[in-house]
């Protein structure tokens, strides 16, 4: 688990610090979502609690090392986290939640010196739970260690994060996104895994989630879309029926995101005028992303916005080219 693929300077980063005499007691790990950083706090916890010659649980089971996430949505999604199966949570960890951490910091640690506490995520947290962490904060119990993932830390209040140490986690590099692709043991064919390192652009976590919607061919005919353009609407045809059926909202999202991916890569290459109408037309598709959550769209009809915006990209494209 210490060797998590991307990450070598955070680790050296904490340990020199916990390696120290007095190291500091609450930590931030920032970065955007999927970078691994839920990972690497509990493989640091196992290293922080571990006493020389005391045997180890895994740290799922560690006593010394507590976890906070959002609790499942309800009932029956309790259920399916028993028995293994995906789960929606709730949307914040509450202050009962963090309530309950506090009575158990009153008793000493279980097999050795140490205690972790690890957010997962911190910038997820009620109101009433934000205040009553940071009155932990202020006063850690000794030898209480506090790990507040956050994907994103502006959303904490500044008292919080001025008592934690900040370690700052970076997109991975494309050379170790497609490492990381291979290790996950996901099974994707060549065309899906092309396309969940675009739209992963650096997150192991967001390129995974993409991958398991097997949207391969879906992003190959909007790169062309934005490439080419579709006077004949044949490639909005193609896209429709590739996308033929009913869309949950986690696959929707995911079209999405491919579609704007596919705007930001094109961007790269893109003169003054094209790169006027992709900064528009992206501008619209972020739009999109945050009503497609709220209100309910006819999938249909939010293919052909999506068609239609990158084919006006590929349009002005193409009429660069041949000016």
């Amino acid at each position: 688990m210490s060797n998590l693929i991307g990450h070598e300077a955070a680790w050296a980063q904490w340990r020199a610090a916990i390696g120290g005499q007095r190291p500091h007691h609450a930590w931030l790990l920032a970065g955007r979502e999927g970078l691994g950083k839920a990972a690497f706090a509990l493989a640091a916890a196992a290293e922080l609690v571990a006493e020389p010659g005391v045997p180890q649980p895994p740290p799922h089971q560690h006593p010394d090392i507590l976890r906070l996430e959002p609790l499942p949505a309800n009932e029956d999604e309790a259920k399916k986290r028993d028995d293994g199966r995906p789960w929606q949570r709730k949307r914040n960890i509450s202050v009962d939640q963090v309530r309950e951490m506090q009575r158990r910091l009153v008793t000493r640690p279980t097999l050795g010196r140490r205690r972790a506490v690890i957010f997962d995520a911190s910038d997820q947290l009620e109101k009433g739970a934000v205040n009553a962490l940071l009155k932990s904060l202020e006063e850690p119990p000794q030898g209480t260690f506090f790990l507040l993932v956050a994907h994103q830390p502006g959303r904490l209040l500044p008292t919080v994060r001025s008592r934690c140490q900040v370690l700052r986690f970076h997109a991975l590099n494309d050379a170790d996104l497609a490492l990381a692709l291979d290790r996950s043991g996901q099974p994707m064919d060549a065309a899906t895994r092309t396309a969940a390192l675009a739209v992963g652009a650096g997150s192991p976590g967001a390129a995974l989630a993409f991958a398991a919607h097997e949207l391969g061919t879906v992003f190959g005919l909007m790169q062309r879309l934005a490439r080419e353009g579709d006077p004949e609407f044949a490639l909005r045809g193609a896209l429709s029926t590739a996308l033929a059926g009913k869309l949950d909202r986690e696959r929707q999202a995911a079209i999405i995101e491919a579609a704007r991916m596919v705007l930001v890569r094109a961007l790269d290459s893109a003169d003054r005028n094209a790169a006027a109408q992709i900064v528009e037309a992206h501008a619209r598709i972020v739009t999109l992303a945050g009503q497609a959550p709220i209100f309910n769209f006819d999938p249909a009809l939010m293919l052909l916005e999506i068609g239609a915006l990158l084919a006006s990209v590929g349009r002005t494209r193409e009429n660069a080219n041949r000016a």
